[in-house]
């Protein structure tokens, strides 16, 4: 299973929420993602991508689940294309109206 490093818990001071990945993702998104939710694919719980932690320090952007921490998305760009990783997400509901 995709375990979060033992220094990552739900108060880590390095996450951010998920809107923050709003705006890259966008870019790969035509709708707004922010209030698309995930089922977590390690936990089953329900989260808007606003509510998921998210990592902008990386050489991407990871997202983890906001209840246990699992990365549930990743993803990465360079010059003109983009590298998306769902793995850890089970559903992706996205809003219609």
């Amino acid at each position: 299973m995709d375990q979060p490093p033992p220094h990552d818990s739900p108060a880590d001071d390095r996450a951010l929420d998920g809107s923050a990945a709003g705006g890259p993702l966008s870019e790969v998104f035509a709708f707004d993602v922010t209030v698309a939710r995930t089922v977590c694919a390690t936990c089953r719980d329900t989260h808007a991508v606003a509510e998921l932690r998210a990592y902008l320090q990386a050489p991407g952007i990871v997202l983890r689940c906001a209840s246990c921490g699992a990365v549930q998305l990743r993803h990465v760009r360079s010059a003109g294309r983009a590298w998306l990783d769902l793995r850890g997400v089970d559903v992706l509901q996205i809003p219609t109206g």
